[in-house]
C-alpha cells in the first residue's frame, strides 16, 4: 500500500518569522485523520528568519530529530548542551523524562531551512540526551542511502529509543537505490529536492509517500534529487 501526498496538500502557515509546512496535525492544525504514520508523529518543514527561533520550552517522551538543509541552527538545553547544527548535519534530542531547550537561527542575515521529525519512543521515563553529527562530509557522496539515525543497531548512526531508521541520500539523475525491509514494516519517503520514482510512482520536490507492507523499495532519480527515507515499525 502506498499513499502519495503532494507538496501543495501539506498544511502551510506563514507566521512572518517562520514559514512552515506540517505533514501531520501539529499546534493549531488538527486533523484526527492525519495524526501520525506508525511511530512518526511530526514531520515539519520549516524556514526560520534570521535571528528568530523558538525560546526555551519543554519536551518529554519524544525522540526529536532535526536535519538542517540550509543555514544553521543554534541549540541550547538545560543539560548544558550547546551546539551549532549546520547544513548537512543531523541532531537527535531524546526528551525522555524531560528536557528544556531552545533553538534559534544562528545567523542574523541568512534564513535557515530544516526538517524536524518527532518519533514516539518505545518506553517512557528514559534519560534525556542530545547528539549531532554530519553525514555528507564532502557534499559529493551521491548514489546511496546513508543511515543517520537508528535504535543503535546500525553502526555510525545517532541513536533513538525506537525500532526505526532514518536514511538520507543524494542521487544524480539516472541513479537508483533500493531499500529492503520486512513485509510488516512501514516506510515514509520525502523528496527534499528533485524528482524521483518510488516503485514506479513519480514524486516531485515536497511530495511524500506513506508506505505499508512493501518489502522492497526502488527509488530512481529522474533528475538530481535529495531524499529522506524512514523505516518504521
Amino acid at each position: 500500500m502506498m499513499k502519495i501526498i503532494k507538496s501543495d496538500q501539506r498544511y502551510f502557515a506563514d507566521h512572518g518569522w517562520l514559514t512552515t509546512r506540517w505533514h501531520f496535525s501539529f499546534s493549531d492544525y488538527y486533523d484526527p485523520q492525519n495524526m501520525n504514520w506508525s511511530a512518526l508523529r511530526v514531520f515539519n518543514d520549516d524556514v526560520i528568519q534570521p535571528g528568530e527561533g523558538f525560546p526555551r520550552h519543554p519536551h518529554k517522551e519524544m525522540e526529536i530529530i532535526t536535519y538542517v538543509l540550509d543555514g544553521a541552527v543554534e541549540h541550547g538545553d538545560n543539560l548544558g548542551n550547546k551546539g551549532i547544527i549546520g547544513a548537512g548535519e543531523v541532531q537527535v534530542m531524546s526528551a525522555g523524562r524531560g528536557i528544556v531547550h531552545s533553538e534559534f537561527n544562528a545567523s542574523k542575515t541568512q534564513s535557515v531551512h530544516l526538517l524536524q521529525l518527532w518519533i514516539l519512543p518505545r518506553s517512557k521515563g528514559g534519560q534525556p540526551h542530545w547528539e549531532q553529527r554530519r553525514w555528507d562530509s564532502d557534499g559529493n557522496d551521491t548514489g546511496r542511502l546513508h543511515a543517520v539515525v537508528s535504535d543503535g543497531s546500525i553502526p555510525g548512526t545517532l541513536a533513538i529509543d525506537q525500532d526505526a531508521a532514518i536514511y538520507v541520500g543524494k542521487l544524480a539523475g539516472g541513479q537508483s537505490v533500493s531499500h529492503q525491509s520486512r513485509s510488516d514494516r512501514h516506510a515514509y519517503l520525502f523528496v527534499i529536492d528533485g524528482e524521483v520514482k518510488i516503485n514506479g510512482t513519480a514524486l516531485s520536490k515536497g511530495d511524500q509517500a506513506r508506505i505499508a507492507d512493501e518489502q522492497k523499495l526502488e527509488i530512481g532519480a529522474t533528475t538530481d534529487a535529495h531524499v529522506m527515507l524512514l523505516d518504521l515499525p
